[in-house]
């Protein structure tokens, strides 16, 4: 299967899933917006998603799938099936043990990562996580999943799994929502998130025990790849926790800004985190598997990165542009299209625009980066994409925590816009990532990249897109905010897209 093809199945997974996630935030914004309740749910995620994220998709992905799927490449078909069954044992016990600590110090981590709340924020968002860590242990063997899958070249099942967890929390909250207290309605949603992982578990399972049938379960150290992956893995589990280090120093920033901005800023990143999962991530997950089994010798093994990641980044900057644009011009519509209803207002669409169009300055950045980064990892080296990671995070933390508490205040505007000035430092220091790990490729395996004059035609055309989609926005008569958004979608799109198949031929043919 081709590198184009796999991704075009990540991406309607991704698609298919993050639909799901954008309605399972709509019925969440309807029932709860941005108060208390919602704040507490908000944080209460993110911290067993450390979890998932330290032993899950990306660790495995980075450190599981290059030696799995070299092995298979190479004909080494049972070993392989022993190193993933060993790697899957040796996971399950390690997450045992983790949810279990999650649990017994779960207030600790929630002073850690909302020192702001006090009372019954505070108590509230430490049941939630009680209760929710459990099925986040499940999503990490979901991950493993995930790793077989992709280097077997089945990437759909794996990237639409999700949607059985969105789905199991939307259902519980449309069952048991109405004329409920917002507490008691997060309450639900954390005992349905459990449910939800072990159908997106469970649901892998067949294919993958039909698709390797070597596998044995057995913790075992002896063969010498497990070593290699475990090694692997545990300088990509620093990495990851660098990652969400940063996570948690963003959630812990906005939770000292103001009641709500911490909703705000999940709301937003519901919404911008699809460009990056539908063309970065796609792409960087179908390519992983394809640029570790590349052998031979060093030269032709260089140019067939070069050629995968130049198509890669090809693609990723044709949709993400737009996307970074759209966010710009176009965030207070989006959000608003998204979630508006229920509890949930104009004025905190507004807010989100704000985290938005903070999130679009290191959009394309961060998608590129994820790609660089599985080069990186399908080479053997998982310590540059750590040290640049270290940098991004150190420096977005520092200046950060500066722009979110002191920039309104220096501004003359409410406080509640340090959320979007929070993204936009987070954007820049992505970029600093990014040009380390391009810098590290250039000195691997020769130069990559997408020329300039591309990059500028795609943002002018982009740009201009959004202007017309604002402009007719504003000729609207009164309709739904669903509607306007609807509206607004096309607009760009009828502008976008045939105006770059005219100046990029090769990239709208491509993409």
């Amino acid at each position: 299967m081709s590198g184009g093809a796999g991704a075009r199945l990540v991406a309607a997974g991704i698609f298919l899933s993050r639909l799901t996630g954008l309605v399972r935030q709509k019925v969440f914004a309807y029932f709860l917006g941005d108060g208390l309740a919602a704040d507490a749910l908000s944080a209460a995620f993110r911290i067993p998603n450390l979890l998932q994220n330290l032993l899950g998709e990306g660790v495995l992905s980075a450190s599981f799938i290059p030696v799995y799927a070299r092995l298979r490449a190479e004909g080494r078909a049972a070993e392989a099936g022993r190193v993933a069954g060993a790697v899957a044992a040796l996971l399950a016990l390690v997450s045992l043990v983790v949810v279990a600590l999650g649990m017994v110090l779960t207030p600790i981590l929630v002073d850690l990562i909302a020192p702001g709340f006090e009372g019954e924020g505070r108590a509230l968002t430490i049941q939630l996580v009680r209760l929710i860590f459990p099925g986040i242990g499940i999503l990490v063997l979901s991950a493993w999943c995930l790793g077989v899958l992709n280097s077997h070249r089945r990437f759909f099942l794996s990237y639409v799994s999700p949607v059985l967890w969105n789905g199991a929390m939307i259902a519980a909250v449309l069952l048991f929502g109405p004329g409920t207290a917002t507490e008691d309605v997060v309450v639900t949603i954390a005992w349905a998130s459990v449910a939800g992982s072990a159908l997106q578990c469970l649901v892998q399972v067949p294919s993958v025990l039909r698709l390797d049938p070597a596998l044995r379960f057995l913790p075992t150290l002896r063969l010498a790849p497990v070593r290699d992956v475990l090694q692997r893995f545990g300088v990509v589990v620093i990495g990851r926790g660098v990652v969400q280090v940063s996570g948690f120093i963003d959630t812990a920033i906005a939770s000292l800004v103001s009641v709500g901005s911490v909703a705000t800023l999940q709301y937003a990143q519901v919404i911008s985190m699809l460009p990056v999962s539908l063309f970065g991530m796609s792409v960087s997950a179908a390519e992983l598997p394809a640029m570790a089994s590349e052998v031979g010798e060093r030269d032709r093994v260089a140019q067939a990165l070069r050629q995968r990641l130049d198509r890669g980044l090809q693609r990723i900057a044709y949709f993400v542009i737009p996307s970074a644009a759209a966010f710009l011009l176009l965030g207070g519509v989006l959000a608003a299209g998204f979630y508006e209803g229920g509890a949930f207002t104009r004025q905190s669409a507004i807010w989100v625009w704000g985290a938005l169009a903070g999130s679009a300055v290191g959009l394309l950045a961060s998608t590129m980066g994820r790609l660089y980064a599985s080069g990186l990892y399908a080479l053997g080296d998982t310590t540059t994409p750590l040290r640049a990671a270290v940098v991004r995070v150190t420096l977005a933390a520092g200046a950060g925590w500066w722009a979110a508490r002191t920039g309104p205040v220096l501004l003359g505007i409410d406080a509640r816009w340090g959320v979007g000035l929070l993204t936009a430092v987070s954007g820049v220091a992505a970029w600093l990532e990014f040009l380390w790990l391009r810098r590290a490729m250039t000195e691997r395996i020769g130069r990559t990249g997408v020329a300039p004059t591309r990059i500028i035609r795609l943002w002018g055309t982009a740009l201009v897109a959004g202007l017309v989609a604002v402009a007719g926005t504003r000729l609207l008569p009164p309709l739904p905010a669903w509607m306007v958004a609807a509206v607004a979608v096309a607009l760009f799109a009828a502008v976008y897209l045939p105006t770059t198949r005219q100046l990029l031929p090769s990239d709208a043919r491509r993409s």
